[in-house]
C-alpha cells in the first residue's frame, strides 16, 4: 500500500489471501482501514472472527455471508455490518467485488500490503 492522500490500484497489489479471495488494501489512517475483495465463484471465506468492526459493500456479484449465525444472500448494492469479535464468513456465488472497511485498521492486512 502507498503511503500518502491518494491511493490507486497500481500502487496496491492484489493479494491471494486465500484459493480464489484477493485482497487490495487500499486507504488507511490510524483509525480506518479500506480494501477491496474479488471473490472468485465457489470461493470461500471460513468462518473466523477479529477485533476490528467490518462493514461492506457488494459492488457486484453475489455472497452467501453468515453472520453470528445468520446467512443471507447479499447481491449489489446490499451491505453489512459486522461487530469485532462476531464469527462471520462468506461464499461466492458467482464473482463477486465488494469493499469493506475496518476499524482499527487490521494490521495483518497492513503488514501484507507493504
Amino acid at each position: 500500500m502507498a503511503d500518502g492522500y491518494f491511493i490507486s490500484p497500481k500502487d496496491a497489489a492484489q493479494i491471494e489471501m486465500l484459493t480464489g479471495v484477493h485482497r487490495r488494501t487500499m486507504g488507511t489512517t490510524d483509525e480506518v482501514m479500506f480494501c477491496e475483495f474479488f471473490l472468485e465463484r465457489d470461493s470461500s471465506v471460513p468462518p473466523h472472527s477479529h477485533k476490528n468492526d467490518q462493514v461492506g459493500y457488494v459492488i457486484f456479484g453475489a455472497l452467501e455471508m453468515t453472520v453470528g449465525g445468520e446467512t443471507r444472500i447479499c447481491n449489489p448494492g446490499d451491505s453489512y455490518a459486522i461487530p469485532g469479535g462476531i464469527v462471520h464468513s462468506a461464499r461466492a456465488i458467482v464473482d463477486s467485488l465488494v469493499v469493506d472497511a475496518f476499524s482499527p485498521p487490521r494490521d495483518d492486512y497492513r503488514t501484507e500490503a507493504r
